[in-house]
């Protein structure tokens, strides 16, 4: 069964183009976020372009104008819980993240990632995790869930550097497309209407190297960075994500943060978390309110 022809997914979308297979994150309402169900679904769609002889290239993008992904769903610990409690549930929590990105840097094909607008958390995550990631000029690139005792991924400064890794991740500020290709984290900026021709294009001019060859140099590559350590360092990672999540339960700040999230919703914790950040340096969000 081809790629193509499969079951129906549901918050996944699944289209070909010639050599090409085509993965939406398909959840427009919520800006594409994570949820467990859009998670299972977007790595089944891999294994099975992965599977597919007639699939040499994959691209990756979001449905809709808003968003390529603005990560995961927010989850809720339980309240007071134990120490232990916590931990177990943060380490639940977090540690399928390495897995999920490592996929995509061992599948045997290509991952083109087209950023088609918001680009967060773990959206960032994947969009980094890609082997190639094209940005729309209306892209917008950020982990501000880093302003409540949330981690960055050593990914970031595996490709831009520390210097700039820090930049962003002590801060959780925003920055656009064009900063996004000065410091590494895209190949290039293309207008937004154009974001998915230009994507299918290269998709389609890489799909003409021979498949063993694709394969032989993406794990060249793969190679390389898990002998710099990059494996280990996301596996550790983990560890430190689930000691600092626990530490929540300690924070005012965010104990705060969690009670408008329960009684208000989602929208007004995030005015208490972000409006003192703002006017932000770099990002759509720049203007004073």
């Amino acid at each position: 069964m081809s790629f193509i022809t499969e079951e129906a997914l549901e918050t996944v979308g699944c289209e070909q183009d010639g050599s090409v297979a085509i993965i939406t994150l398909n959840r427009p309402e919520a800006m594409n976020s994570i949820s467990e169900q859009l998670s299972a679904e977007l790595h089944i769609a891999l294994d099975r372009a992965e599977k597919d002889d007639s699939v040499r290239v994959i691209v990756l993008t979001g449905a809709g104008d808003r968003a390529f992904c603005a990560g995961y769903d927010l989850t809720e610990p339980p309240e007071s819980p134990s120490t232990s409690e916590s931990l177990r549930y943060w380490w639940d929590v977090d540690r399928p993240t390495p897995d999920r990105l490592w996929h995509i840097m061992r599948l045997e094909k290509p991952v083109i990632a087209a950023v088609n607008g918001w680009c967060l958390a773990g959206g960032f995550w994947y969009a980094l995790s890609s082997d190639i990631t094209i940005a729309s000029d209306r892209a917008v690139f950020g982990q501000p869930e880093i302003r409540e005792l949330q981690g960055s991924t050593v990914l970031f400064s595996f490709l831009v550097g520390w210097k700039h890794a820090h930049r962003y991740a002590l801060t959780g500020d925003h920055f656009d497309a064009r900063e996004a290709e000065r410091i590494g984290v895209v190949n290039e900026v293309v207008p937004h209407e154009e974001l998915m021709d230009h994507a299918l294009a290269l998709a389609q001019r890489v799909a003409m190297v021979p498949a063993e060859s694709l394969r032989l140099n993406k794990r060249i590559t793969l190679l390389a960075m898990e002998s710099m350590g990059l494996r280990t360092a996301l596996e550790s990672a983990v560890f430190l994500e689930t000691i600092v999540h626990a530490t929540a339960t300690d924070s005012k700040e965010i104990e705060d943060l969690r009670t408008v999230r329960r009684q208000q919703g989602i929208a007004a914790s995030l005015k208490l978390r972000d409006d003192k950040f703002r006017p932000e340096p770099g990002g759509p969000r720049s203007k004073s309110r």
